[in-house]
């Protein structure tokens, strides 16, 4: 995997879909599933870190420019 400094947003989530794909579709020995999955939560918890980041500052802008409401993301 590249370094998590260096992926974009849509780069790691289409790696994130691949590693989906993979566990779902093949038979594959324990340890390499071990694998994806410690890489598929890397790449989750680096999505849900730009997509916080977006949303910060699409929060300061809307405050600076006093044109809407702040959103808020609900939370499942």
């Amino acid at each position: 995997m590249e370094k998590n400094d260096e992926l974009s947003f849509e780069t790691a989530l289409e790696k994130l879909e691949t590693i989906v794909k993979l566990l779902e579709e093949e038979d594959l020995p324990l340890e390499k599933s071990i694998s994806y999955y410690e890489e598929g939560m890397k790449l989750t918890k680096l999505c849900d870190e730009m997509l916080k980041e977006a949303q910060n500052k699409l929060t300061y802008i809307l405050k600076e420019n006093e044109e809407v409401e702040p959103f808020e993301i609900k939370e499942e």
